[in-house]
């Protein structure tokens, strides 16, 4: 994903999700494509966006925490979290925050 997300005036909310990963596929591209697109089907998304070198930073941007809380707690999404605890990452971190003010230009 290279595009910077399109979101409302906010506020609206960020999950900023970093990760490092562990050596080898094994699955992950294949599931991390099924989740960009379950996610961008839930209630409450706006967008995401998603940089990997070395460290990953995935942020998606959502309506409510509400809806946050229920994106973590889809079946599928839970399955993938499964997955990333026992095989595709060594290290991550979720930060949840409430975005008061965006800015910025295009070209």
């Amino acid at each position: 994903m290279s595009d910077i997300a399109v979101t409302p005036k906010p506020p609206y909310f960020a999950v900023i999700f970093t990760s490092i990963r562990t050596d080898g596929d094994d699955g992950y591209s294949t599931m991390a494509e099924e989740m960009v697109e379950l996610a961008s089907r839930q209630a409450g998304f706006l967008g995401m966006e998603s940089v990997r070198s070395g460290l990953g930073i995935t942020v998606s941007y959502w309506a409510s925490l509400e809806d946050i809380k229920t994106w973590r707690q889809n079946a599928e999404h839970s399955l993938a979290q499964k997955m990333g605890y026992q095989k595709w990452y060594r290290a991550f971190k979720v930060r949840i925050c409430r975005v008061e003010r965006d800015y910025g230009f295009e070209k």
